[in-house]
């Protein structure tokens, strides 16, 4: 790694210096002030003093310009998100006639009773479905293990499609079976609030971890709220640690003609608060950091104000990996977590780990995201936009 250090009188001075040397991969591991200069002590001059680092082996690597500007759109243009999910219907009048209470059918109640048994260690049978359900539901297990749902979830629903099949008779369809099991992915996820923010704080504070992408999602809550709200928004950025961070928030505060404050300590919060306080809303973006390493989710307790009403989403995307998302949530779970921001689903075919997450973790989601435009790669989470994503039924 290539150390160097710079003096300049401000730290964007140090950031160009830095900059032109090495790089927008650079970063930052020291900066204080010193005082240089002078004639007898007196006199002297306020710099900056930084450190800053780079890693040979990426910082030979050209970044071609049409990669830098990429996330960056000029259009701010709103799309309303088109309706292509139906809601889902129960099963047909044919099927709820037949339902029966179980006890009238001492037979099936004792096979039902078996088959029960066999349900509650599924969870520890991975992937096995070779106990006697009927091949339908067996079909919707294949699908939720191609989604990745977890064992314990599977366990319950298959519970609750058995007891549905054996109540509704013989003549059950496919597609009917399909809908119980999107009932129950609905119930397990609806009692946790979605939707975007309300709007009832003043601050919004998105945090994650490196490379989930939570400056583009910043500026598209912020675009929504100034076009679709009317509102008035002003960023706050504490993501000093990579030197292009700034430059991107930067761009989009000029896209969409807001204010922007830079903090790399508590006073500099302070101080950006009071002045953007004429701002309705103020959304906060945080540094990407290794999430492993305890001590950097500690020091952004250090640089943001986490006693004033604020709301925290914990932005994840979703090409990463069931255990890394759990572990994600748990360092960061020091802060107050208000909901989920899922992001990348354009990037991946398995959308399990978010109900999995939502019905761990006891939190609902508030945007999901499916590419990098500006304002339009975004939709307010719904329980049956995601249910959706992982069991979609076409209507008869």
């Amino acid at each position: 790694m290539k150390i160097q250090k710079y003096v300049a009188p401000n730290m964007p001075e140090a950031m160009k210096k830095i900059r032109a040397e090495l790089g927008n991969d650079a970063v930052i591991l020291h900066s204080k002030v010193i005082y240089t200069g002078g004639f007898l002590g007196l006199f002297k001059k306020r710099n900056i003093e930084v450190l800053a680092a780079i890693d040979p082996s990426i910082s030979d690597t050209p970044i071609p310009p049409q990669t830098k500007n990429r996330e960056v759109r000029n259009s701010v243009l709103i799309k309303e998100p088109s309706s292509r999910i139906e809601p889902i219907n129960q099963a047909g009048s044919s099927i709820a006639n037949k339902e029966k209470k179980i006890s009238d059918f001492p037979d099936i109640a004792k096979q039902l009773d078996e088959i029960n048994q066999n349900v509650q260690a599924f969870g520890e049978r991975s992937n096995n479905v070779s106990f006697s359900i009927p091949t339908p539901i067996k079909n919707v297990v294949k699908l939720l293990d191609k989604q990745e749902i977890n064992e314990m979830i599977k366990a319950r629903l298959v519970k609750d499609l058995v007891a549905k099949w054996y109540a509704a008779g013989e003549d059950v369809l496919d597609v009917h079976v399909f809908k119980w099991a999107q009932a129950f992915l609905l119930g397990e996820i609806s009692p946790y609030s979605f939707g975007e923010v309300s709007l009832s704080k003043k601050y919004i504070n998105v945090i994650g971890p490196t490379g989930v992408g939570k400056t583009t999602t910043l500026a598209k809550i912020a675009a929504n709220i100034i076009l679709k709200q009317q509102k008035t928004v002003g960023f706050i950025t504490t993501d000093t640690y990579r030197i292009g961070a700034i430059e991107q928030l930067k761009t989009y505060a000029n896209i969409l003609d807001v204010p922007l404050e830079v903090c790399y300590s508590m006073e500099d919060f302070e101080h950006a608060t009071k002045k953007l306080k004429d701002c309705d809303v103020i959304l906060i973006d945080t540094a990407g950091r290794n999430f492993r390493n305890k001590k950097y989710v500690e020091d952004l307790m250090q640089v943001v104000d986490y006693k004033r009403e604020m709301e925290t989403l914990l932005v994840l995307s979703m090409t990463a990996k069931q255990k890394d998302l759990e572990e994600i949530y748990k360092q960061f779970s020091a802060i107050n977590i208000d909901s989920f921001v899922f992001t990348k689903l354009d990037e991946t075919s398995s959308y399990g780990a978010m109900i999995n997450l939502i019905v761990t973790c006891k939190k609902g989601v508030a945007y999901m995201t499916t590419g990098q435009n500006v304002p339009d790669d975004i939709v307010p989470a719904t329980p049956l936009e995601l249910v959706n994503k992982i069991i979609e039924v076409d209507e008869e």
